[in-house]
């Protein structure tokens, strides 16, 4: 019985060790590699540099005041719509006190002067009427009442303006009466009702009542790296990518570069300006954040194929094409080859294939061995 147990362990252990060795030696033989099969193509190429910056209006008028004083209402909100000579705001004006003393103490003189005048005018008219004093002398007479009474009426206005900003004359030209200058949309009005704001002078910009732009006319403002500033050039036809409005994309036209760069996080970045195309039908705001991508070098109907299929050896590039296959075998056949323009995931082959032509691309993963090549071209 003992020996009858030695002998089993015995065939057991002698049975371990061969599937052992046999693990090991089926382990130790080469896996077979089966590539996918690429064909070559005829299609386009577009090298492309994208620039990342915004979408703003061309110009943003800032309306200011031509007087000082308080807000005493804002007609107009951010979002309006205004035209030339519309009122965005009112201003009163605080009078200055010596001046307002000055308006009313030139009023009072020139109220007396012209009664002094007008009793003189009536006893030279009595004259004349009975032929006493000569034409002449009336004439004179009358010319100094009249002037009196201009100067009454001018004295008035300005106090009027002193105190109010606004006179009978000049109500339509009143600085009183912020208007926009421009029209287009209000952009921002960051002034409230009870405000104080001063007038733009040589000293000081003035307060801005509004900001005012024409939404027709937008602009896209972007930076691009050094190493491609040099191949781009102005009148180059730009795809914008907005990011607020998906699924579109809008033409312009590369119309500024900037003469000097600006550096920015260790990398010199130039800025460029684009006219945009935006339909009407899109409402576009300012400030929206857009990729500019511009087209450097374009190559149409060309044969192509994946960069991943290339192998470069030196200055020359190489490829495999498919000679031969049998079942779970490919056979292949190295060729030079000569490239073109690359975007990055296809490259334009000048010579060296033809269209429909099949070479190795890379090596298919996870795949099982009883996948043959003939089921890949199928």
């Amino acid at each position: 019985m003992k020996k009858i147990l030695r002998i089993v362990l015995l065939v057991i252990l002698g049975l371990v060790v061969l599937g052992t060795f046999y693990f090991l030696w089926q382990k130790s033989q080469p896996k077979e590699v089966v590539y996918e099969i690429v064909t070559a193509e005829t299609g386009d190429i577009e090298n492309t540099s994208v620039a990342t910056g915004k979408v703003s209006p061309r110009d943003e008028i800032l309306i200011k005041p031509q007087i000082s004083g308080i807000v005493s209402e804002v007609l107009k909100e951010a979002g309006d719509l205004v035209k030339v000579g519309d009122v965005i705001a009112t201003v009163k004006v605080v009078p200055d006190v010596s001046q307002l003393n000055a308006a009313e103490s030139r009023v009072n003189v020139a109220d007396i002067s012209l009664k002094q005048i007008k009793a003189e005018y009536d006893r030279q008219k009595e004259l004349f009427d009975k032929r006493i004093i000569s034409k002449e002398e009336m004439e004179t007479t009358e010319a100094g009442y009249k002037k009196a009474i201009e100067e009454l009426e001018t004295s008035k206005d300005n106090l009027d303006i002193i105190k109010t900003g606004i006179s009978k004359k000049t109500a339509q030209y009143s600085n009183t009466q912020i208007r926009s200058t421009i029209t287009g949309m209000i952009l921002d009005v960051p002034i409230k009702a009870g405000n104080s704001v001063i007038q733009a002078n040589t000293f000081n910009d003035g307060t801005t009542i509004a900001t005012v732009a024409d939404m027709n006319d937008m602009i896209f403002i972007g930076k691009i790296d050094e190493t491609e500033v040099g191949r781009v050039h102005t009148g180059m036809p730009i795809k914008l990518s907005i990011g607020a409005i998906e699924n579109q994309k809008f033409d312009a036209n590369l119309e500024y570069i900037a003469p000097k760069g600006v550096e920015e996080n260790g990398a010199i970045l130039f800025e460029i300006k684009a006219a945009a195309s935006i339909p009407d039908s899109v409402t576009v705001r300012a400030g929206y954040s857009a990729n500019a991508e511009i087209v450097l070098a374009k190559a149409e109907k060309v044969l192509t194929v994946p960069e991943s299929t290339i192998e470069f050896s030196n200055d020359s590039a190489y490829v495999y094409l498919l000679k031969d296959s049998t079942e779970h075998k490919q056979v292949f056949d190295k060729k030079h080859i000569k490239l073109g323009l690359s975007d990055g995931i296809k490259v334009e082959v000048k010579s060296g294939l033809a269209t429909g032509e099949k070479i190795r691309g890379n090596v298919m993963a996870d795949k099982p061995k009883e996948v043959t090549v003939e089921q890949q071209l199928n």
